[in-house]
């Protein structure tokens, strides 16, 4: 069943829909997004077990790209611009093949239609072994996670889901949810395979990372045969963060290339 999603919205013009990766929130794209409010109204969404969405014990890329279909009835959008990072990204991918009359725009940041190994259960094992609700601050909570996690560059970003609830630390993520549905989360829905996306698809991917292995886009062939990778110099997997200068100037040139924006449409009484 979809989840009804938590979101913030900015600015005005043609709809965009902005998600982010795992471990992530809407909070990830706010400065990005307050640079597309000049001419978009940008929805930034919370997936679900993330941000201030509610939780769920399964969270397939089909659930997920389920859920922001449901928001987009919920805000009245027939087809906005997707912008996905990571596993973002594949939740766009998702709703790009199951419904692609849904999605009037695409681009996937640093993510391919592929399966990965999973490296990123010890990031949500470290945060639940990390006894945030018997720390004393931030602070203490911090340099446990700084032992347990041995990227040092990746603490402050997991950081960011430490929320302050009855003078108690907690973590604001549903981390058992998410470590039951990682081999999901790894991996692409069987059912989407020999789907298409016959829409032109913006893929930006970090110059430092290796979740794009194939720069000429051919892992994203079968399935979206107009897609078109750009590279960004010094820039890792999370790309936007990294070079956000960069990063703009693609997805305008992106929004630009794909043509008329989704059209509003009557809101659901639903």
């Amino acid at each position: 069943m979809a989840l009804n999603l938590a979101f913030e919205t900015v600015g005005s013009g043609p709809p965009l829909l902005m998600l982010h990766g795992l471990f992530g929130s809407s909070g990830n794209w706010r400065s990005i997004a307050r640079h597309l409010a000049a001419t978009h109204t940008v929805h930034s969404v919370d997936l679900r077990n993330h941000g201030a969405s509610p939780w769920s014990d399964t969270m397939s890329y089909v659930e997920m790209a389920d859920d922001v279909l449901q928001l987009m009835d919920r805000l009245g959008l027939a087809a906005p611009a997707v912008i996905g990072h990571s596993m973002g990204g594949k939740t766009a991918m998702a709703m790009a093949l199951r419904q692609p009359q849904r999605v009037g725009g695409l681009i996937v940041v640093d993510i391919a239609p592929v399966s990965y190994a999973d490296t990123l259960t010890p990031f949500a094992q470290a945060m639940s072994g990390a006894d945030v609700t018997a720390a004393a601050s931030r602070a203490e909570i911090q340099r446990r996670l700084q032992q347990a996690v041995p990227d040092p560059g990746v603490v402050p970003f997991l950081m960011q889901n430490l929320v302050l609830h009855n003078d108690r630390f907690d973590w604001r993520i549903n981390l058992a949810g998410i470590c039951a549905a990682m081999p999901q989360l790894c991996g692409l829905p069987s059912e989407l395979l020999g789907a298409r996306f016959d829409r032109p698809v913006t893929v930006i991917a970090g110059g430092r990372s290796g979740y794009v292995a194939q720069r000429d886009g051919s892992d994203f062939a079968p399935m979206f045969p107009l897609a078109r990778v750009e590279v960004v110099a010094d820039a890792g997997h999370w790309v936007h963060a990294d070079q956000p200068a960069a990063f703009l100037a693609l997805v305008k040139q992106a929004l630009q290339e794909h043509g008329p924006p989704g059209l509003p449409v009557a809101a659901s009484t639903g």
